[in-house]
């Protein structure tokens, strides 16, 4: 075996098996928290306005095929297993957006519903 390749492999199961970091720790930690945040104002979003208040289709389609706890069950997991892989790829950085995002696009957006018309 060449010496890039040998040297490949053994830095990816470096990567692999040392820790992840306090960062990559508190990263995925929020993500998951913000997931769990946004599917319990989505579930209330939704009993108190109805589906037509859901702005993502991936979402609605979902919740329409398998009903409101099913169909948010299954996207936060979904959601939550991809944020995983990229803990798991090391990509921090990009978990730390993502929960940035989700906070600006979905339980701003919920708390500012909540506040204004419940």
């Amino acid at each position: 075996m060449s010496a890039p390749i040998a040297k490949s492999r053994t830095s990816l199961t470096h990567r692999l098996q040392s820790p992840h970091g306090r960062f990559g720790d508190l990263a995925i930690l929020a993500f998951v928290l913000v997931q769990g945040l946004d599917g319990a104002m989505t579930y209330l979003g939704l009993h108190i306005w109805g589906f037509g208040i859901e702005a993502n289709p991936l979402v609605s389609t979902t919740v329409s095929m398998a009903g409101i706890g099913g169909g948010l069950a299954l996207t936060k997991l979904f959601a939550i297993a991809l944020g995983m892989i990229l803990h798991l790829g090391r990509v921090h950085g990009i978990i730390a957006l993502l929960v940035g995002y989700y906070v600006a696009i979905a339980i701003v957006p919920w708390a500012f519903l909540f506040l204004t018309l419940a």
